[in-house]
């Protein structure tokens, strides 16, 4: 690449940069809903025609700022998971959960943005993805190597939920009973539940002492898609375990 390419990209990367953090700087004062490329081509003291050779629209600009979001929340988990990857399973999944957790309290309107009330007019690509999955995926691996290990307990399944479960199994985790899959998709709800409730304020003089009462309440989520077993009924068995 030659000099002056170069100095080009490095001031494309860097007017990218600048529009997103006063986009986020809006995000926190205004909501997505009201987020203008006007108003942050204003702000940094460009004309409207030279932000959109960056990003075209402002959904452009929203798609944007959800990937980032995305990532980073995913990379916080992944590098807290990786500090306790050799724990027994329900560690890695409490350290995940709470990863998640301190991530949205540090970075509240960021996580609105990608967990909180739909924006009008906007739908997010396909793009947005696989930054999306990056939490999920970690929590299914961690499911997915204790049932390859010692197995896990299956969840109870009601006969009507048969079709669906197989469904969600087949979609997103062949290889884990269909069962499992199911309680995980409502594992992934129940934690974003427990954080959003938090975060928006859903809390207030209910619950005081939040680290513990989350730390306990994700313990129950991960019980809840097998990664504890129950207790020996006396007869030498494993109980309803899969991976057996």
């Amino acid at each position: 690449m030659s000099t002056a390419k170069g100095a080009r990209a490095r001031a494309r990367i860097e007017v990218t940069a600048a529009i997103k953090d006063e986009a986020r700087r809006q995000l926190a004062e205004d909501g997505a809903a009201k987020l203008s490329l006007r108003a942050v081509a204003r702000e940094l003291g460009m004309v409207s025609s030279a932000l959109y050779r960056y990003f075209p629209s402002r959904d452009d600009l929203l798609t944007a700022l959800i990937i980032d979001a995305y990532d980073s929340l995913g990379a916080a988990a992944e590098a807290a998971h990786a500090k306790v990857a050799d724990a027994g399973p329900i560690r890695r999944w409490t350290a995940v959960c709470e990863a998640v957790r301190e991530w949205a309290l540090g970075h509240p309107h960021e996580y609105a943005l990608i967990y909180g009330s739909p924006v009008p007019g906007y739908t997010a690509p396909p793009t947005t993805v696989p930054a999306a999955s990056r939490v999920g995926l970690l929590l299914i691996g961690i499911v997915r190597d204790t049932h390859q290990g010692a197995g896990v307990a299956l969840p109870p399944l009601p006969a009507e939920l048969g079709p669906e479960a197989r469904r969600l199994a087949e979609d997103l985790a062949p290889d884990l009973p269909p069962a499992v899959v199911t309680a995980l998709v409502a594992a992934w709800a129940q934690l974003y539940g427990l954080v959003g409730f938090e975060l928006f304020g859903q809390f207030n003089r209910v619950v005081e002492d939040r680290e513990p009462f989350f730390r306990h309440a994700v313990a129950q989520l991960g019980h809840g898609v097998g990664l504890v077993f129950p207790q020996d009924t006396g007869t030498g068995g494993r109980g309803n375990r899969a991976g057996s």
